[in-house]
């Protein structure tokens, strides 16, 4: 008598279970990318918006009939395009303005010494550019020392200096300049377009409100560390294991103060968003941390005036018990 095997469902059933793997494996996958995406979802949108402000931009060079109006230029607006494109959209408002108003000045100003120092001569010219290059880039870099325009408008006069120095000393004729200038600025102000439209209104990213937030976390910080301080204090005799207090939070928040400036100054170039419109209280939000940050600085002293006694009482009450131990070793009763 003969038997026989059915394996069909055998090959059915390690066919599925490979089914259910290749899905598994396919399911983790896709939950750690949603995992890691709603965590830095942010970040991504940025990087998705500079990508393709860069492809915009690139199509003055790779387009012919753009690349004919604006010809070699062109690569300036991609240079803009990777400069001034900036996670919030007040800091790339302001750095946008402030290349276009630092390339204006520092392109008239050029091609004005340019002009005057043609009719001097060759070392006439040499001399007349190179005195106005020395006094211009003297007296701007001492400006960019200045706190006040350090602050607000350090970019612009850094690209003063830059388009100054680069139109002076090129060696080419007035009108040649004149006309290297128009495509320039053309050029550059294309690129600023670009990242002002793809800043503003894909996902935009808000100074001010990103200063709210922080603000508001910092307080919680705080509010913590005062609790775990408080703990501290009233657990004396209980959990003498658990003394250390997470001062981090304090930390952070005495090291905010530049951290808020640039928030602060990035969200005044925002336009009209939230509640306030535009009559958003910067300067008390700016109060508001120089408070958070006295606070801070009161914590810190007080969770090492809490934590420091009780450790030192936790090291008496370890240096006892190894003194009965010993004692008892020794035959004596501790007493």
């Amino acid at each position: 008598m003969s038997t026989t095997i059915d394996i069909s469902n055998e090959n059915e059933a390690s066919h599925n279970h490979e089914k259910q793997n290749k899905f598994l494996f396919v399911s983790n996958i896709w939950y750690f990318i949603a995992k890691y995406l709603e965590q830095h979802e942010k970040k991504v949108i940025h990087s998705i918006k500079i990508g393709t402000a860069l492809v915009l931009v690139s199509l003055l060079y790779l387009l012919d009939p753009l690349f004919k109006h604006v010809g070699e230029s062109s690569m300036w607006a991609i240079m803009t395009v990777v400069l001034i494109y900036d996670f919030f959209a007040g800091a790339t408002l302001s750095k946008g303005l402030l290349r276009g108003i630092g390339t204006i000045l520092g392109g008239a100003l050029g091609c004005l010494v340019a002009y005057l120092a043609e009719d001097f001569g060759k070392i006439g010219y040499t001399t007349v550019v190179g005195t106005s290059v020395f006094v211009f880039g003297a007296v701007a870099t001492y400006c960019r020392m200045i706190p006040s325009i350090k602050r607000k408008c350090d970019y612009g006069v850094m690209i003063f200096i830059l388009t100054f120095n680069l139109v002076a000393v090129s060696g080419l004729r007035a009108d040649k300049i004149l006309e290297l200038a128009r495509l320039r600025l053309v050029a550059i102000g294309m690129g600023v377009a670009v990242c002002i439209i793809t800043n503003l209104l894909i996902f935009p990213m808000w100074a001010g409100d990103e200063l709210h937030n922080l603000t508001s976390s910092r307080f919680n910080k705080l509010a913590c560390c005062i609790e775990e301080c408080m703990e501290a204090y009233f657990s004396v005799g209980e959990k003498t294991g658990q003394l250390s207090v997470n001062v981090s939070g304090c930390k952070s928040v005495l090291n905010s103060k530049s951290n808020d400036e640039s928030l602060a100054n990035f969200a005044r170039w925002e336009p009209w968003h939230g509640k306030f419109g535009f009559s958003y209280p910067w300067e008390k939000y700016l109060q508001i941390g120089e408070l958070l940050r006295e606070i801070a600085s009161i914590i810190l002293p007080l969770q090492a005036c809490i934590v420091l006694p009780l450790q030192i009482v936790d090291k008496v009450k370890v240096l006892a018990k190894e003194v009965e131990e010993l004692g008892e070793i020794a035959g004596f009763e501790s007493k």
